[in-house]
C-alpha cells in the first residue's frame, strides 16, 4: 500500500527541491553573518575608563584620547587612585589611567572583566609614556583572571556548550515530555545537573572560574533554565514552528553577541545591547562578576535571566489556559439542528454530518 501510494504521488517536484536547497543556503549564510561579522568588527566603542589625577592633567589625557581614538573611549574623571580602583572593581569601568604631577604613573586593568580589553589598555599604556626613549607606563591588573586560565579561554569556549545545554534540555522536555509540570521539573533537574558538570569542569578542573562555587552553580543553572523555559513555552504556544524560531534566535543572536570572547563594548554599535539582553550574554556577565569581582555588578544579569525564565512560564501558562478552554468547551446536544456554529468551518455542523449531503 505504501509503495503504491509513493508511485501515485510521484517524485518530488524540482521546484520544491530547489526551494529546500535555497533555504539551507540562506540558513548557512545567516549563521556565517551572525558569527563572522561581530568577530571581525571588534573595536572599542565608548569603552568606559576612568582617569584619576590633577584636573589639568586629566583634561590633557582626555583630550589626547579623544583626538587619537574618536569615540573609542568613554573617559570619566575621578579624584584619585582610590576612586579609580573603586570604579574598576565595581565594574563601572574596564580600567583606569592614574596621573601624577609629571604625567601618567600607571594604568589599571581588570582582565577578569575581559582579557581582550585588558590587553588593549596595556597597549594604550605604551602610548601614554610619551615619545621614546621615555619608559612605558606600568600596567597593574587589579582584577586578574584565575591563574589556571590567564587568557579566559575556558569561559569563552564554554559559552557555546552552555547554550547547547539549555537548548537540548528545553527541546527534549518540549517534544518528549507530556504535562507542563513534568516539563518544568525536568528542566530544573537538567539545569541543576548541567550546572554541576559545568562548574566541576571550569572551576574544579580547568581553573577558569575562581569565585564562590555555589554562586557559579546558580548562575549556570539559571542560564540553562532561562533558555529551556523559553523553548518549552514557545513550543506549547506556537508548536514546532515556535520551537524552531526560538532555537535559531538563541544560537544566531545569543552566542555571537554574548561577548564571551571579548566585551560588549567591542561589538558593533547596537549589537552589544542585544547580546546583554540574551540569556547567554547575561550568564557570561554573571559568571565574570562572581568569579573576578566577588559578585559585584551581578544584579542586572541576574534580573535578565529571571525575566527570560518568567517569559517562558507566561507563555506556558497561556498555552495551558487555551488548551483548558478548548477541553472545557460544552459538547453540542444530540437534538440540536445541524446548523453551523459561529466558531466552526462552513463544512462542519454539530451532529458530525456534512450539511451539503
Amino acid at each position: 500500500m505504501k509503495n503504491e501510494r509513493s508511485l501515485l504521488l510521484g517524485p518530488t517536484s524540482w521546484g520544491f527541491v530547489l526551494l529546500l536547497a535555497s533555504a539551507a543556503a540562506a540558513v548557512m549564510a545567516s549563521f556565517l553573518l551572525a558569527f563572522a561579522y561581530p568577530a571581525t568588527s571588534q573595536e572599542p566603542r565608548q569603552l568606559p575608563i576612568v582617569v584619576a589625577g590633577p584636573p589639568d592633567a586629566v583634561e590633557q589625557v582626555q583630550a589626547r584620547l579623544g583626538s587619537q581614538d574618536g569615540d573609542a573611549f568613554d573617559v570619566v574623571a575621578v579624584a584619585d587612585r582610590a576612586a579609580a580602583v573603586a570604579d574598576v572593581l565595581d565594574r563601572r569601568a574596564y580600567g583606569a589611567v592614574v596621573l601624577g604631577a609629571d604625567g601618567p604613573t600607571e594604568v589599571l586593568t581588570a582582565s577578569a572583566a575581559s582579557p581582550v580589553v585588558a590587553e588593549l589598555l596595556a597597549g594604550l599604556a605604551e602610548g601614554l609614556g610619551g615619545p621614546e626613549p621615555e619608559p612605558t607606563v606600568p600596567v597593574v591588573d587589579i582584577a586578574p583572571t584565575p591563574d589556571g586560565d590567564p587568557r579566559g579561554a575556558g569561559l569563552a569556549a564554554g559559552s557555546l556548550p552552555l547554550t547547547i545545554g539549555g537548548i537540548l534540555t528545553g527541546t527534549l522536555m518540549a517534544l518528549l515530555v507530556r504535562g507542563p509540570w513534568r516539563q518544568l521539573v525536568g528542566v530544573l533537574v537538567g539545569a541543576a545537573l548541567s550546572a554541576v558538570v559545568t562548574v566541576a569542569v571550569l572551576h574544579g578542573w580547568l581553573g577558569s572560574l575562581d569565585g564562590n562555587v555555589w554562586a557559579e552553580w546558580a548562575a549556570v543553572a539559571g542560564g540553562v533554565t532561562a533558555i529551556a523555559f523559553v523553548l518549552i513555552g514557545m513550543n506549547a504556544l506556537l508548536g514546532r514552528a515556535g520551537l524552531v524560531v526560538a532555537d535559531l534566535a538563541l544560537v544566531l543572536l545569543g552566542n555571537p553577541l554574548s561577548a564571551a570572547t571579548s566585551a560588549p563594548e567591542l561589538l558593533p554599535t547596537g549589537w552589544s545591547a542585544i547580546g546583554h539582553a540574551m540569556p547567554l550574554g547575561a550568564t557570561v556577565d554573571l559568571l565574570r562578576g562572581i568569579s573576578g569581582f566577588d559578585g559585584r555588578g551581578t544584579m542586572l544579569p541576574a534580573l535578565t535571566l529571571a525575566s527570560w525564565a518568567t517569559l517562558g512560564l507566561v507563555l506556558l501558562a497561556i498555552a495551558s489556559r487555551r488548551r483548558h478552554e478548548v477541553e472545557e468547551a460544552p459538547a453540542p446536544r444530540p437534538d440540536e439542528s445541524p446548523t453551523r456554529r459561529a466558531s466552526e468551518p462552513f463544512d462542519q455542523v454539530s451532529d458530525g454530518h456534512d450539511s451539503r449531503a
